[in-house]
């Protein structure tokens, strides 16, 4: 690399600072010490940070041990072949961007070490615009790199626990607990109304926790008859009753080490309670037709969307068995409560849909006012078979009012409220009920409101502004 450097331009002595100087962190990669100096105090008279490096076991050193953006590499590394330097640090650090320095003879080195992932190469010899330039470039690439993981980070963000999708306070609330019930041990009383989600938020809490490794056995006590409920839980051996051919495990034994999922515990019988509560008391289970207790180590997640205070007042729930699960309650949040997520929900729906069919789908404006107007009493699980129905149905790209069921489709409140007798609504009052009223549904989130409406921003501010909704365009 000592023929890398333009003699009548670089090294220079005190070069004017960049004003474009950036807050990357370079490693400079020469076994020529002059060359490695000249190219650091360049470097750093541009604004960067810069340190340097002799070798591969130095240089692998240093970026398992500082913060390193970029490397500027000599290709002609003695030992080994600056090539296996470039794949070394990609293994390793994929983030981390390679620029390769080479000499006219070596570009098909170049080549490769693109091919493995380089970002770019400089040619010797080079100056210090040359430099300057390629390290700006660089740089840019490095933060829409940034964005994008930001980006990805608020979709993530998004979605919380176990895929959920929400971003609404409620919905953080929930992750918080979600988060702090999963590192437990104790059982958990999962609150909702049906299609909030209660089996994906147990799945959440089991996946997240230090059980993940350990089955996940859900059962729905609301399908099955008592004598199915005893023996699938507790399990039977053979000739317990007529048709048990041979034994079989239950599903408190299945699930050993790991979590049993009882949903809707509210519909289990006095009886089934009863035995129930002295399985988690006494950590053991009696097979129905057998005399031999069986020892279980389990976690119980418990679902229902009765209220069990007010069946523990009726005697239809025991109090115990009440206590007993209800160590730690989480409430799902029904979807009228945030009904900011319905656009994130209906997005994430359409484009799994669209996956699926091989088709994009999209909402219009008119049918995502009419999903926000609508109060989805069968909360999330309606709100995604109205979507998965939509696609089945619509044989165009683009969602309509008019294609969504007439039950939906019909809620959407009338804007205009005309006085009995003739007259004409001006556009004004039109466009200021329209903007209103979709801030109001949406719980003032102004940003989503002036999305779904199809106007900018600063539009809306100023509309509101207009209205004396607001006295600052920056509130």
């Amino acid at each position: 690399m000592a023929a890398a450097i333009a003699p009548n331009i670089f090294p220079l002595r005190n070069p004017p600072p960049c004003e474009s100087a950036t807050s990357l962190n370079l490693l400079i990669v020469d076994d020529d010490r002059v060359v490695r100096e000249a190219c650091r105090e360049a470097a750093t008279a541009l604004g960067y940070r810069a340190s340097t490096s002799q070798s591969l076991d130095q240089t692998l050193w240093l970026i398992d041990s500082q913060t390193v953006d970029v490397v500027l590499l000599d290709l002609n590394l003695s030992c080994p072949r600056g090539l296996d330097v470039v794949r070394e640090i990609k293994h390793r650090h994929p983030d981390i961007e390679v620029i390769v320095v080479s000499g006219n003879a070596s570009v098909q080195s170049a080549v490769q070490a693109m091919k493995l992932g380089a970002y770019d190469y400089i040619a010797k010899p080079f100056g210090l615009q040359e430099l300057k330039l390629l390290l700006e470039r660089v740089g840019a690439h490095l933060q829409v790199k940034s964005e994008h993981r930001r980006l990805a980070e608020r979709i993530k963000s998004s979605q919380g626990f176990g895929n959920m999708i929400g971003r609404a306070p409620e919905m953080d609330r929930l992750y918080r607990m979600i988060g702090k019930a999963a590192h437990s041990a104790h059982p958990v009383l999962i609150l909702g109304e049906s299609g909030t989600g209660k089996e994906m938020v147990a799945r959440a809490i089991h996946h997240s926790g230090p059980f993940r490794d350990k089955p996940f056995v859900p059962v729905d006590c609301g399908s099955l008859v008592p004598t199915l409920i005893e023996s699938e839980l507790f399990g039977y051996v053979k000739g317990a009753f007529t048709g048990a051919m041979q034994s079989k495990p239950g599903l408190l034994a299945i699930a050993e080490g790991g979590t049993v999922f009882l949903d809707e515990a509210g519909e289990l019988s006095i009886d089934l309670q009863a035995k129930l509560l002295r399985a988690l008391q006494e950590k053991e289970i009696r097979p129905v037709g057998s005399t031999k207790q069986i020892p279980i180590n389990v976690r119980i997640l418990a679902a229902t969307n009765r209220d069990l205070e007010q069946a523990v007042g009726q005697g239809s729930f025991r109090r115990d068995l009440y206590f007993r699960l209800n160590v730690l309650s989480l409430r799902i949040p029904p979807l009228r409560e945030r009904p900011q997520d319905i656009p994130l929900l209906a997005t994430s729906f359409l484009e799994r849909l669209s996956r699926a069919a091989g088709m994009t789908h999209s909402l219009s404006n008119d049918a995502m006012n009419a999903l926000l107007a609508y109060d989805w009493p069968g909360n999330v699980r309606e709100l995604e078979n109205c979507i998965e129905r939509c696609c089945a149905m619509n044989s165009g790209p683009v969602i309509h009012a008019a294609d969504l069921p007439s039950s939906i489709c019909g809620s959407q409140p009338q804007l205009v409220t005309r006085e009995p007798g003739p007259g004409i609504v001006r556009m004004a009052d039109l466009e200021k009920q329209a903007i209103l009223g979709a801030i109001e549904q949406l719980h003032g989130d102004k940003l989503t409101a002036a999305t779904l409406l199809g106007i900018g921003k600063t539009t809306l501010y100023r509309k509101l502004k207009e209205y004396g909704e607001i006295s600052d365009p920056s509130q």
